[in-house]
């Protein structure tokens, strides 16, 4: 079963970013969060061979969104310019999640701006979930820009670096 203050944490996560609608699956419970228009819908179901929670804990809770969440432009993105980025590559965060430029607050950056990477080389972390995932540049090229600030939530799909590829 999912836990309150993991629930809570979500709730939060879906409301600071543009993401309408997530949906997880543990242990055969299913959590699913959506965004629609101004009301969140928050349900989770218990599966079969478990123990049923009461009925109070599984009917949907209803959370007021801002309203102008909608309207909100998602980080990162106002910041990549498209005429000047469109022959550079995009390294883009393939989650939702936290970014992290480094391995620990004390650690030197994974990459800096005119670094040379390759197609192994890790650029940055992306926590979710509490796991830590390392995202590499999968291309041979030279950082040209980092578009994202340590400790920013990040969306799926979000530019995180422009490359300049060989």
């Amino acid at each position: 079963m999912f836990k309150l203050n993991e629930i809570k944490e979500l709730i939060k996560l879906v409301d600071e970013t543009s993401v309408h609608e997530l949906e997880l699956e543990s242990e055969g419970a299913r959590l699913s969060i959506r965004k629609p228009g101004k009301t969140e819908v928050v349900s989770v179901q218990a599966a079969p061979q478990f123990v049923q929670a009461p009925a109070a804990q599984q009917a949907p809770q209803y959370v007021q969104a801002p309203a102008d969440n909608a309207q909100a432009p998602a980080a990162g993105q106002a910041a990549v310019p498209d005429a000047a980025s469109s022959s550079l590559h995009k390294i883009v965060s393939p989650m939702v999640g936290t970014f992290y430029k480094a391995s620990s607050p004390d650690a030197a950056p994974f990459v800096s701006v005119g670094d040379r990477v390759d197609e192994k080389t890790t650029v940055c972390i992306i926590e979710a979930m509490k796991l830590m995932n390392e995202l590499e540049a999968e291309v041979k090229g030279t950082i040209v820009e980092i578009l994202a600030e340590n400790g920013q939530l990040v969306e799926y799909g979000q530019p995180l670096f422009l490359v300049k590829s060989e």
